[in-house]
């Protein structure tokens, strides 16, 4: 109980002064999309042909395949969208690399990516991650302190990703929708806490070398020194080479 106290206090009285493009919503983002790449563009990322669009998603009346739910009243959890579009999905983790290139990156080519944030790794750098929302790119639930979950009680895990639903409501006005538990390690407390904070579904990710429609990939950030946007250029080269282009997981999840 002490622990949910501090937190709520620091959640109530810690807030920082928040970067007005942070708050830009969906609308601004749509309206970035609607602008054509330059036609060169995919040559100055380092790719081999311009990076093909995803197709349009279904509206919200039509029906998708269904994503099977943990248990009753859990979010599913997925590494793998059922559908028929030679589309994946591009993810990232933590938030602890900040290239300023990677907000033109995601900007010149309309790449579609889901990054998911840590609180304690973000630290005061979520500026940045408002100007990538603001060209495209959606935030999601990655934690407060990146903890090994299971090792925590329900109450515990419950602090952790509500508490993060709280810092990015605070900083972008949403509250995501999507939760990646740091290592991909959960437990059912994970998902019962997940469940009660809002979460619609709980994203890991595959690593197979041969893709299939509708895999969520991961991009690492700033391994053994190569940039955001150099690790980036290198899965998007492999996407391409297997005749995939890069779908929103938020159109298809």
């Amino acid at each position: 109980m002490t622990a949910a106290l501090c937190l709520s206090g620091c959640l109530a009285g810690c807030a920082q002064s928040v970067d007005p493009i942070e708050r830009l919503g969906k609308k601004a983002a749509q309206k970035v999309r609607t602008h054509a790449p330059p036609v060169d563009a995919y040559r100055r990322w380092g790719l081999r042909a311009p990076l093909a669009a995803a197709p349009v998603p279904p509206a919200p009346s039509v029906p998708r395949p269904a994503v099977r739910a943990a248990g009753p009243g859990l979010p599913p959890v997925v590494d793998r969208v059922p559908t028929r579009d030679k589309v994946v999905f591009l993810t990232f983790d933590d938030g602890a690399e900040k290239d300023p290139r990677f907000v033109d990156m995601v900007r010149e080519l309309r790449l579609p990516v889901s990054v998911f944030l840590t609180d304690s790794v973000v630290g005061p750098g979520y500026a940045h991650f408002g100007r990538l929302r603001a060209v495209g790119a959606s935030v999601q639930n990655h934690t407060l302190d990146h903890p090994y979950l299971p090792g925590l009680p329900y109450a515990g895990q419950r602090a952790e990703i509500c508490g993060q639903q709280e810092k990015l409501k605070e900083r972008f006005g949403i509250r995501p929708r999507l939760f990646r538990p740091p290592y991909g390690d959960y437990n059912d407390d994970t998902l019962r806490a997940a469940a009660d904070c809002g979460i619609a579904a709980v994203v890991l990710s595959r690593e197979a070398e041969r893709l299939r429609a509708g895999d969520i990939l991961y991009c690492p950030e700033g391994v053994s020194g190569v940039t955001l946007t150099a690790a980036t250029t290198k899965i998007l080269n492999r996407i391409q080479k297997q005749g995939f282009t890069v779908a929103r997981l938020e159109d298809y999840l």
